[in-house]
């Protein structure tokens, strides 16, 4: 579902700005901070931050948090929260993919699959940098078979762009999707950033589960072998 101008131009303006004090480390996230490309190389390919809002509190209060939150709970029920944020960017003239992946294959078991994560566009998202594609329906059926591409990379499963669909967003915009919806990215080979800004939500008790289990999505991923 996509959701035009849940930022206004000013806003975009403060999270551009914010991001890059990230992106910089004028805020320190490296805790939390990885390349998903598994590249060792001195650039990032692609840069996850992980709980962004935990280094920053106030971004619990901003919009994307509150609006992302608001229509979350339009969509699953009020019983959804904030189970975690991050970041993601796809540096210039890099050309790495994101695999093909569900959500769910970096998260444990929950008794309760309601989820959904909303993917708010910094920068212009298009083909050439990085923009989301989606398989309709997908999250219907049984989560596929994943794997890791390697030590420190993102997991992967099969997919493909027939019978998918792009989403191109200009900065502002968001695409919200369910948790067991296949997706990935193209690489970008654009002179220009493509930053994205993550919120995910659950039921608040499956979020007390997660933590219970150790879980609060900022230590080294398990890879789920199947379904």
């Amino acid at each position: 579902m996509v959701v035009e101008n849940l930022l206004t131009a000013e806003e975009v303006d403060y999270y551009s700005t914010l991001y890059n004090s990230f992106l910089a480390n004028k805020i320190d996230a490296s805790r939390y901070r990885s390349d998903l490309s598994g590249a060792d190389g001195e650039i990032e390919k692609i840069t996850q931050i992980m709980v962004p809002s935990r280094l920053l509190p106030e971004l619990l209060k901003k919009t994307v948090h509150q609006k992302s939150l608001q229509i979350a709970r339009e969509l699953l029920g009020y019983d959804i929260n904030l189970d975690f944020d991050m970041m993601i960017n796809k540096a210039p003239y890099t050309n790495t993919i994101t695999p093909w992946h569900q959500d769910v294959a970096y998260w444990t078991d929950m008794p309760d699959k309601r989820a959904v994560s909303c993917w708010v566009a910094i920068d212009p998202a298009i083909k050439e940098n990085g923009c989301m594609w989606y398989t309709p329906k997908s999250h219907l059926n049984p989560p596929l078979a994943h794997v890791q591409i390697t030590h420190k990379g993102a997991l992967k499963c099969e997919g493909s762009e027939a019978g998918s669909v792009c989403i191109e967003l200009k900065p502002g915009s968001c695409v919200f999707h369910h948790g067991g919806t296949l997706h990935y990215s193209r690489g970008n080979s654009t002179a220009h950033h493509r930053r994205a800004f993550i919120t995910n939500f659950r039921p608040v008790s499956m979020i007390a589960l997660e933590r219970e289990r150790g879980i609060d999505h900022t230590s080294e991923r398990k890879v789920k072998a199947d379904g």
